[in-house]
């Protein structure tokens, strides 16, 4: 008598949280792709400027320092307040910084810019991961994260095409004008259609924000979780700020064919993505995690040993890395997500994302000092890179097992 024809409303989205996805999205979209233009455009942006590759490294790791910095400082108080207001006035700040972006003229006013907009912009995607624990169950988290991963596949499909041919057409400067005025827009219909968020207020707080941390970082499984985060974002961080140089210069790809790269390598993720979370809900998020990882370190190490390539082979293997990439970050965000108690979500998710971007801050200054330019343009010690991302993913690897036992346990 249990079984029915329509479906459980434990598993099935409401109008609401429909809406609510989709605005989250487009935050996470809208923050992904304020750090994403900064790889295809570094092609442009360092002859621009007249930098090399371990100053192109600092400006890209300004904003990650900032806004690991930023994390930590809001993470006590992550949980005192309705998460639509925090959310909020972190977007306001972030569009700001957004704006001075392409206000820039120079390496120093850039590296500047760049530090504002990681203070705010690197506090929004903890709050948007809060947000989507605090509304939705656990049996739906995959999917949720998978639809709000789909932002990153978006910004390839979306963002970063437009923003080189805008680029081409005017200069680098354009595309984050262009942001901040369509994020703009976007923040608006966030004020007016989300709800507050604020049922965690009822919940036990430490008196004291510093504590609050205290106690959200000292909790064993907790640690488990930050060092996985700090593993997966490192490789990541060292291999896409000089992916659009590396593409152009060593493997012949002129910038006119760049933007196919990324549209049709997006095209593929925006439907692997939601299609990975169903799959992890469904069979389990550590085979789906082990899949992603085997997928990514065999496809990274060819990726980055390559010479000359065609377009076509280029982004067939540029779409089997990116499908690796999603089959580890949505199951370990599903996973990561159930690990806090609703009274400390909001400091753990802030700490989390804190130290993903100080991790990929160190990776991206590292890279920079491992990647040199040669005479013709030709980046090199490229595929050094490919073997520090396979050493994180086994890293990565063997914590998240740990992580997976120990919630099977607790169940």
């Amino acid at each position: 008598m249990q079984k029915t024809t329509t479906a459980s409303p434990a598993t099935t989205f409401s109008r609401y949280q429909k809406i609510v996805v989709a605005l989250l999205a487009f935050l996470q979209f809208a923050v992904i792709l304020d750090f994403m233009i900064m790889s295809p455009l570094g092609a442009v942006i360092m002859p621009a400027l007249a930098i090399g590759p371990a100053q192109f490294g600092v400006v890209v790791s300004a904003y990650a320092f900032s806004a690991g910095i930023s994390g930590l400082l809001t993470a006590g108080f992550a949980d005192r307040y309705d998460r639509k207001k925090l959310l909020l006035f972190f977007y306001t700040g972030f569009i700001l910084g957004t704006v001075w972006c392409g206000l820039a003229q120079s390496f120093e006013a850039l590296v500047m810019a760049r530090i504002v907009t990681g203070l705010f912009g690197g506090v929004i995607g903890s709050v948007v991961l809060a947000i989507a624990t605090d509304l939705f169950a656990p049996a739906m988290r995959g999917r949720v994260m998978g639809l709000i991963q789909t932002a990153f596949a978006a910004s390839q499909v979306l963002g970063i095409p437009i923003s080189i041919y805008l680029s081409n057409r005017w200069d680098w400067h354009v595309p984050f004008l262009a942001l901040a005025a369509f994020g703009l827009v976007g923040g608006l219909v966030v004020a007016w259609q989300m709800e507050p968020v604020d049922a965690h207020l009822g919940k036990p707080q430490d008196h004291s924000p510093w504590m609050h941390l205290y106690h959200t970082v000292k909790v064993p499984h907790h640690l488990l979780a930050f060092a996985t985060t700090a593993l997966l974002t490192m490789g990541g961080f060292m291999l896409m700020p000089f992916s659009s140089a590396y593409i152009v210069n060593n493997l012949g790809i002129d910038m006119q064919h760049l933007p196919t790269v990324y549209l049709v390598t997006g095209i593929c993720t925006i439907f692997t993505g939601p299609l990975i979370g169903r799959v992890a809900d469904r069979r389990g998020r550590f085979p789906v995690f082990v899949f992603g990882t085997i997928v990514s370190m065999v496809t990274v190490v060819v990726y980055t040993q390559l010479d000359r390539i065609s377009l076509p082979a280029l982004i067939v293997l540029n779409t089997v890395m990116f499908v690796g990439i999603f089959s580890r970050m949505i199951p370990f965000q599903a996973m990561a997500a159930s690990i806090p108690p609703p009274g400390q979500r909001g400091a753990f998710n802030a700490i989390s994302a804190s130290l993903q971007q100080l991790a990929g801050g160190v990776a991206s200054v590292v890279a920079g000092h491992i990647v040199s330019q040669g005479a013709d343009g030709r980046l090199v010690h490229f595929d050094v890179i490919g073997y520090l991302m396979v050493a994180t993913a086994i890293g990565a690897l063997l914590l998240v097992r740990r992580l997976d036992r120990h919630a099977a346990a607790a169940h």
